[in-house]
């Protein structure tokens, strides 16, 4: 009984890990059946990203997310969502092209809305938005200040009963705003 030994890791013609301690019955493993199952080389973009990734400091990564966030609250703040008309930008395709309200419409309003302090008129164009931002929001501290500052503050845990709750929650409001009915009209954005 012959068993089969993995080439060296990271060259074409390798075991996978849960047919490397196997041992082989009969003749051994036809090479050309390694290279065909053999686990792809990364491409250039995949080693560089990777070798960035590993040499990057730790507090990159929080300074990164901090940026795209910013970054969306610059364009919110100049883009000024609440005076654009229909099809000005930014704009929902799927409302301006079936009249429905998304999921998602009102959202880029609400957090216009939050930035100036206004917590009524940013519930109004999104509630669930509005109910999401604190907890997202320290997420992100909670996250970014263990990454960069080692800071040990208590990580949100999320059931998926929960999770399950807010979607359904969110595809049921989702639903009530489209009715063309009162008291339903109030949520139409």
């Amino acid at each position: 009984m012959s068993t089969a030994t993995p080439s060296p890791p990271g060259t074409w013609g390798q075991l996978p890990p849960w047919l490397a301690d196997q041992p082989v019955q009969g003749p051994a493993v036809p090479p050309e059946w390694l290279a065909q199952h053999a686990y792809p080389q990364p491409d250039r973009l995949t080693r560089f990203v990777t070798r960035i990734g590993a040499r990057s400091p730790v507090w990159l990564a929080p300074l990164a997310v901090l940026a795209c966030m910013g970054a969306a609250a610059g364009y919110t703040l100049i883009s000024d969502p609440v005076e654009s008309g229909a099809a000005a930008e930014p704009s929902c395709i799927l409302k301006y092209t079936t009249g429905f309200v998304c999921p998602g419409c009102g959202g880029t309003r609400a957090a216009w809305y939050l930035l100036h302090a206004n917590v009524p008129a940013a519930a109004r164009h999104h509630l669930l938005f509005v109910f999401a931002v604190p907890f997202l929001l320290y997420m992100y501290v909670a996250w970014a200040g263990r990454a960069a500052f080692r800071w040990k503050l208590p990580q949100l845990t999320i059931s998926p009963a929960v999770m399950i709750a807010f979607v359904v929650a969110w595809g049921v409001w989702s639903i009530l705003r489209n009715l063309p009915w009162a008291p339903f009209t109030a949520f139409y954005v």
